[in-house]
């Protein structure tokens, strides 16, 4: 099983996503479970005190456990988010942002995750997400 490269996985988010691509989502790296997607800055996507919301930053959580889902699965992965754990640690301010994710776990029937989210250029973690998601094999798997 070849894992496609960084261009493939992202065109495969935005098709799946196609959120992903209207907000300009950027596959920065995926691998054996990991993966860092970033969310470029969008005045339309920010709340009062001028911050990237909650719901683009749980998008944002959400695409980059797909894409660490992506990394193990050759690309084929229909899994679907099960349960998710925000905590909102900090603003991550109107800026570029960050989320790191990768599988803690892998069942048969599910997935856990992990996901630190941050602005870009910060190391300060803003945002906390751990994520269960339930295992659907591919059609024709």
């Amino acid at each position: 099983m070849q894992t496609p490269s960084l261009a493939e996985l992202q065109a495969i988010i935005h098709r799946g996503v196609p959120l992903a691509a209207a907000w300009g989502i950027e596959l920065l790296a995926a691998g054996a479970g990991t993966a860092v997607v970033r969310l470029p800055p969008q005045p339309l996507l920010l709340r009062p005190g001028n911050t990237v919301s909650g719901p683009a930053l749980m998008g944002l959580a959400d695409v980059a456990m797909w894409a660490a889902l992506l990394s193990v699965t050759a690309g084929k992965d229909e899994s679907v988010t099960s349960s998710m754990t925000v905590n909102f640690l900090r603003p991550a301010g109107s800026g570029a942002v960050l989320a790191e994710a990768r599988i803690v776990k892998s069942g048969r029937r599910m997935v856990f995750g992990d996901i630190m989210i941050r602005a870009e250029g910060s190391e300060a973690i803003a945002v906390h997400v751990t994520t269960t998601w339930a295992v659907i094999a591919p059609a024709g798997a």
